[in-house]
């Protein structure tokens, strides 16, 4: 039967975001609807905000909650069961099926979403987007799994397979950088250098395993990642000691950051060892300009992470037990709460730079 909600509408054209009672429709064949506990607040969204449209936009695309309907053709998840929601296929791998968008009639026009809509009290979406998990100790905070925590800690993990002893750099110690940080912690990664604009968020990044702070709005953060990770028993092609860290990671998407992360990492020598690599994985909205004679003759890698490379039906239950024992705090990483009717709040205080790490809705 059709399930009365609440969802954020983001109207076609400019104007604060809308709240409006809606009933959701009967789940198709490969569709579930799913009452939800919270959802997460990401940096993209705002971007979807400000990009011009034609069409009124559902938002939302990480939240914890339980089905309450499923269609004829969905067999991994029942009713009553807790599940995660995300924007990547849990299997893709496995399932090459075309999932189906969500969209809503919402007052004579069709609101659309990218697959996913989670800024809602209850939602419907394609099982391809919903992962199912045990029964959630913590139904709130780990709503930032099926975005924060996957993008971040999932670019660590899968995308370039840190180990033990490998130096790191992140640029910007949001949500994702901090979920970088503790997936490098677990790793065994040494040094883990944090940078950011901010000291009190440098700070709190030492929480969550950062062993150095860089506040680039004082220092060249480039020289500085330089200057900290000497290695006086390795030697460049131009005979120099070799510097800079095997893995930088960009967890912010701007000009600057994508320009700084390349020369950061250390440079190879041919025919002895590869470069570091430079890792992007914030949401890029600008071109980039690298110097191709750098990474040509050092052997760096500059390459692209989204999502994390995270397959969700697997790597979301290693992000579920490193909460659970203690490793991966989101308690601490969520610091701040909203409810529903907050969200224009919520929005612009993330816009602001007044979330720390980051920032959920509570149903």
């Amino acid at each position: 039967m059709p399930t009365p909600a609440e969802v954020v509408v983001l109207p076609a054209h400019e104007g604060p975001l809308l709240i409006r009672e809606v009933t959701l429709p009967d789940p198709g064949p490969s569709q579930v609807v799913v009452k939800q506990f919270a959802s997460g607040i990401c940096h993209s969204q705002l971007h979807q905000m400000n990009a011009p449209r034609n069409a009124p936009t559902l938002l939302g695309h990480e939240s914890t909650g339980v089905v309450i309907q499923k269609g004829a053709d969905v067999t991994h998840v029942d009713e009553e069961d807790e599940v995660l929601v995300t924007w990547v296929p849990r299997n893709a791998a496995k399932d090459h099926s075309r999932p189906t968008a969500a969209s809503l009639e919402i007052e004579g026009d069709t609101a659309i979403s990218q697959n996913v809509f989670t800024w809602a009290t209850h939602t419907i979406a394609d099982q391809r987007f919903v992962v199912k998990t045990e029964p959630l100790e913590d139904r709130h905070s780990t709503a930032i799994i099926g975005c924060a925590v996957m993008t971040g800690s999932g670019a660590v993990i899968n995308t370039v397979d840190v180990q033990q002893g490998n130096s790191v750099a992140i640029f910007g110690v949001g949500g994702v950088g901090l979920s970088a940080i503790v997936a490098a912690r677990i790793r065994g990664a040494n040094p883990i250098i944090a940078v950011d604009l901010d000291e009190d968020k440098l700070t709190f990044a030492k929480q969550f395993g950062a062993t150095h702070g860089i506040n680039a709005s004082k220092v060249d953060p480039v020289r500085s990642i330089h200057e900290m990770t000497v290695n006086p028993n390795e030697l460049s092609i131009a005979g120099g000691p070799v510097s800079g860290v095997d893995y930088a990671f960009d967890c912010i998407g701007l000009k600057t950051t994508m320009e700084q992360i390349v020369p950061s990492v250390r440079p190879g020598h041919f025919g002895a060892r590869q470069g570091g690599t430079a890792v992007l994985v914030g949401v890029p909205h600008t071109t980039v300009e690298l110097r191709a004679g750098e990474i040509l003759g050092t052997e760096k890698q500059f390459r692209g992470s989204i999502g994390g490379s995270c397959s969700p039906d697997r790597d979301f239950p290693v992000f579920l037990e490193w909460h659970r024992s203690g490793q991966l705090d989101l308690d601490s990483l969520v610091t701040k709460t909203y409810e529903l009717h907050d969200i224009n709040e919520a929005t612009s205080a993330l816009a602001e730079g007044r979330i720390a790490g980051r920032s959920i809705l509570r149903f």
